[in-house]
Formats: C-alpha cells, sequence, structure tokens
C-alpha cells in the first residue's frame, strides 16, 4: 500500500486544528488525509479528490461511512467545481507524486520494471494513452515532449529510434529500445526519463498545475494553509515561482510563504520510504 511521503512535516507545516476544513486535492490512498482528518475531526464539510478509479474505491471504503464527500476528477476540474459552490477551506493538500500501487501495478504501465501495457492514464476514463503517444505522435512532437517533460539529453536519437521501430505494445519492449539507443546506463535506468515524459503528457500534469494554483489560493479561508508536494524538478520550479510572483511579504502579495525553503524528508524517512528522497514541500498561508 502507498506510504504518505513527508507525512510529519505535512503534519507540523499545515497544523490542522480540530474543526478545520480539509481539501486533499490528490487523496490517493489516504495516507494524508486519515492523519489529517484524525486532528480535525470535521469530516463532514471535507473533500478528498482524485481522478484514479482504485483510489477512489479505496477512499470510498476509508471515509464514505463518515461523511466525507469524495469527487472523482482531475483536481483543477475539481477546484474549478468548489470554486463555484462558494466552498472555503482551512486546509488544501496536493501530492503530485504518482502513487506506489500505480508504479507497482505492471497493468498500469506506468513503470519499466514490469513489462505490462503503455497506459499511464491516472483516469483510465480518458482515451489518451502513452501507447497513442509513441505509435503515432509525429517525431518532431515526440522529441519536444523528451526534452520538455523529461530533461532528456538524448532526445532526438531515442525518438528517431522510437519512430524506427513503431509500433510498441509494451512498457519492456519501450524500454529496451530506448536503453539501446542511450547507450551507456548512468545511475538511473535510460527509460527514467522518457518514461516520466510520457506520464507528464498523458495526464497533463503541468498544465493542470499551472492552471490550478490560483484557484487553491482562491478557495482557502484568511488563514488557510496550502501545502504541495512535488517530486520533480518541472513540478517544483512551476510551484516555486507562482509563489515567488503571487506570495511574500510584499505590499501587494495575496498570501505569505512561512518556509523560504522546501521541506524535505529527514534521514530517517529516506531509509524507511526511498521514494521519499525527490519530494519537496512547499507551504502558502492565507
Amino acid at each position: 500500500m502507498h506510504e504518505p511521503v513527508l507525512l510529519n512535516e505535512v503534519l507540523d507545516a499545515l497544523s490542522p486544528q480540530k474543526g478545520e476544513v480539509y481539501l486533499d486535492a490528490t487523496a490517493g490512498y489516504g495516507g494524508h488525509s486519515r492523519a489529517i482528518l484524525a486532528r480535525t475531526q470535521n469530516y463532514h464539510d471535507s473533500v478528498l479528490v482524485d481522478r484514479d478509479q482504485m483510489a477512489i474505491d479505496h477512499l470510498q471504503h476509508l471515509f464514505a461511512s463518515k461523511g466525507v464527500r469524495i469527487i472523482q476528477n482531475d483536481f483543477h476540474s475539481a477546484a474549478e467545481l468548489l470554486v463555484s459552490e462558494g466552498k472555503q477551506f482551512d486546509i488544501i493538500l496536493a501530492d503530485l507524486g504518482v502513487s506506489s500501487p500505480h508504479l507497482d501495478k505492471a497493468s498500469r504501465g506506468f513503470s519499466f520494471q514490469n513489462s505490462g501495457p503503455l497506459d499511464m492514464r491516472m483516469d483510465q476514463r480518458q482515451a489518451l494513452t502513452a501507447e497513442t503517444i509513441v505509435n503515432t505522435w509525429p517525431a518532431e512532437r515526440l522529441e519536444q515532449i523528451l526534452r520538455t517533460y523529461g530533461e532528456e539529453p538524448h532526445a532526438r536519437k531515442i525518438t528517431e529510434s522510437i519512430v524506427a521501430n513503431r509500433p510498441f505494445k509494451t512498457t519492456e519492449e519501450l524500454a529496451n529500445i530506448i536503453a539501446r539507443a542511450s547507450g551507456k546506463w548512468q545511475k538511473k535506468h535510460p527509460a527514467t526519463r522518457t518514461f516520466q515524459a510520457l506520464r507528464i503528457a498523458v495526464n497533463n500534469e503541468l498544465g493542470l498545475l499551472e492552471s490550478t494554483l490560483p484557484l487553491w489560493i482562491q478557495l482557502l479561508k484568511p488563514g488557510g494553509r496550502l501545502g504541495i508536494i512535488s517530486f520533480h524538478s518541472l513540478e517544483d520550479r512551476i510551484v516555486k515561482n507562482y509563489f515567488a510572483e503571487h506570495g511574500g511579504n510584499r505590499y501587494d502579495a495575496i498570501f505569505s510563504v512561512p518556509y523560504k525553503n522546501p521541506i524535505v524528508a529527514s534521514e530517517q524517512e529516506l531509509v524507511s520510504n526511498p521514494r521519499s528522497r525527490s519530494a519537496k514541500l512547499r507551504v502558502a498561508a492565507k
């Protein structure tokens, strides 16, 4: 089961109090939500959001009987809905990472560790899959997403190899071709950056984040706190730049930024949960 990252840090930074209203924009398997709701004890006014059916089923099992509202949608659509309803929250949390069940379940196609279909959809109701991108997108567009979303230095070489060997059906087939095109292995598997880029493209992760940040601030009550956990530099840069542009101690700032630097995992957590090594928590307070 998914182990929530930076749990103690989230509780310290967001400081949930009894009676406060909570929005989990990426509730996943409920790790953060369980801990925060245990402190607020306000289940009826709180909202949990996720776009993955497996996560929604698990959240229903954990929280439906407690009266928590559960929304299956991407966090941007959910935020738009909540704004239209005039909702306000004391605490908003968005953990932007892919949950462990996604990575570990071969049939979801997120990982090259186990062979599975080229899927990578967080919401399996959507039409676009990684297989569609890999097998049908023009070389120029494919190379662009590898450069932009994967920061892949061998983007052109990998793209040429992918196009020359189309079509692909499995993650293993694709990873093998990428490894062959990349040459020598570094610390990470040669396919790591390409798989990241494809996942971001399939799920429009960066576009959704950019468009939702203002909505999350709008949904905060005065005195409310927003926490965002990112896992790679592209996400963190978007959050950092937005906080710098709209937050701080300036006269025109619409929120404060209580922590100058991102909060990272403790040495103890790095040992028990290695996936936390790239996690960064940034906090805004209204």
